[in-house]
């Protein structure tokens, strides 16, 4: 199901590699409703989203309801939004799974695609802190890291349509190994879940997640030398993306993009004492905080962005790793 009805309000879906937020979405970006899930790996997603979706929409009173013409969902990896597949999400063990035709078909509402971190950075970039910036970077440190950028107010695509993996950018070539195969990526070192493990493997003692470290610091030493060295593997990668692309500000989101000044304050530093030759773009926090992913699948059921597009004919597409 391809159609979509202009305004009205939407089912709204941001599939992250730990947890799914759902909400539906008035025609202001407001919330009616929302719920959190655990997000299942492999094909157990569609049945999911479908159960997510379902049940929050029975929450609502009838003419709310009767309102949602449309869902969006926001999914990690590499999308294909002609075909409505997820092409390859290593976190979510996801390869050519088909997303859109069945989840329309058990919400019995037209579903659009987009790619988790393209739509969040475009939700930042029409209604958040990049929307006065001038060609920013928008970069989310969740699960994964991903980025987008804009050159001459134009979103970055590239031929895979898809540009933007800084989380695959290898920081540490002697580093920890990435989901991905490689050893070193910025994703490994520098994610929350990178985190994560890297304090329980360092202390010994479990955390539920990043959170947990930064609440550490300045109490555990441990908590202190793995946070400083993700900081600073981030500015190693801000770096690498400010001298290509000299952004006029740079955007930090997702879930450890909440530590605010405890994750801005080192990463700046590592910018200013490395960048020598370009200079240091302002550093910002994303405003919509966790919601960012949502309200960027709402805009795209709302059809007010339309995704960057993937057809399997693409030049220069290459096959899924």
């Amino acid at each position: 199901m391809d159609e979509r009805t202009p305004g009205g309000a939407v089912l709204a879906f941001d599939i992250g590699g730990t947890t799914t937020k759902a909400e539906v979405v008035g025609p202001d970006l407001r919330p009616w409703a929302s719920t959190r899930a655990p997000t299942p790996r492999g094909a157990a997603l569609v049945d999911a989203i479908a159960e997510v979706g379902t049940t929050l929409l029975a929450t609502l009173e009838p003419d709310r309801r009767a309102a949602v013409s449309a869902a969006g969902l926001a999914l990690p990896g590499i999308v294909d939004t002609v075909a409505g597949t997820s092409v390859f999400a290593a976190n979510l063990d996801l390869r050519d799974e088909p997303i859109v035709e069945p989840v329309s078909r058990r919400l019995g509402l037209p579903v659009r695609l987009g790619h988790d971190v393209t739509v969040a950075a475009e939700a930042e970039r029409q209604r958040g802190a990049a929307r006065d910036l001038v060609d920013p970077v928008v970069v989310f440190v969740g699960t994964g890291i991903g980025a987008v950028s804009y050159v001459h107010g134009r979103r970055v695509v590239g031929t895979s349509g898809q540009a933007g993996e800084l989380g695959h950018v290898v920081v540490r070539p002697a580093g920890p190994l990435c989901g991905c195969g490689v050893r070193g990526c910025l994703e490994a070192v520098a994610s929350a879940a990178a985190v994560a493990r890297a304090y329980t493997e360092l202390s010994g003692r479990p955390v539920r997640g990043a959170e947990d470290v930064v609440a550490l610091r300045g109490k555990d030493p441990a908590a202190d030398a793995v946070w400083d060295e993700a900081a600073e593997a981030l500015g190693d990668g801000l770096l690498a993306a400010t001298a290509l692309l000299a952004p006029g500000g740079i955007v930090l989101g997702g879930g450890l993009a909440m530590a605010g000044r405890a994750l801005l304050d080192p990463v700046e530093d590592r910018l200013r004492t490395r960048a020598n030759t370009v200079p240091v773009p302002p550093l910002l926090t994303a405003a919509l905080g966790s919601r960012a992913g949502v309200v960027g699948a709402a805009l795209i059921a709302l059809d007010h962005e339309v995704p960057a597009r993937i057809p399997r004919d693409t030049p220069g597409r290459q096959p899924a790793p």
